[in-house]
């Protein structure tokens, strides 16, 4: 993956504040104390868009909380399970708490944040970044000397 790593870079700006580096790391202040887990991300890039897919079997899109601000795109999710079972000699209660949150920088000159669609199908969470006109690839054309 480094190759293409490469090319992106030298191509045009990516859409991360310098280069794969800015994927933050995922532990943040606000979450500790609990179980938190990493789902796994793949980024790919077409001609038109770039595509975020995070792995989350067993959740509910309405797990999810994602958040534009300014050029920082965040994926955060919390869950809390509480099971109680209560019988004449013993009461049992369990409790169950995960949460994870994913940060990312977009470069506002590459991905047209107005259009950032997310679809969570089967498992898997899909974040659409689509590229702004100006940074997709044009081809290359013969300019007339007047």
């Amino acid at each position: 993956m480094l190759p293409i790593r490469k090319q992106v870079v030298n191509r045009m700006p990516s859409f991360f504040d310098s280069e794969w580096e800015t994927l933050f790391d995922w532990t943040d202040k606000n979450f500790s104390g609990s179980n938190s887990t990493l789902p796994a991300v793949n980024i790919r890039e077409t001609e038109d868009s770039y595509f975020l897919e995070m792995a989350a079997p067993g959740m509910k899109k309405e797990d999810f909380t994602i958040e534009l601000d300014n050029d920082q795109l965040t994926i955060k999710s919390e869950m809390k399970e509480e099971a109680e079972e209560n019988n004449k000699k013993y009461t049992r209660k369990e409790f169950s708490y995960e949460s994870f949150q994913r940060i990312f920088n977009l470069n506002k000159q590459v991905v047209n944040q107005a259009e950032i669609k997310a679809e969570y199908t089967d498992g898997i969470l899909t974040l659409t970044l689509p590229k702004r006109e100006e940074a997709k690839e044009q081809p290359s054309r013969l300019i007339e000397i007047s």
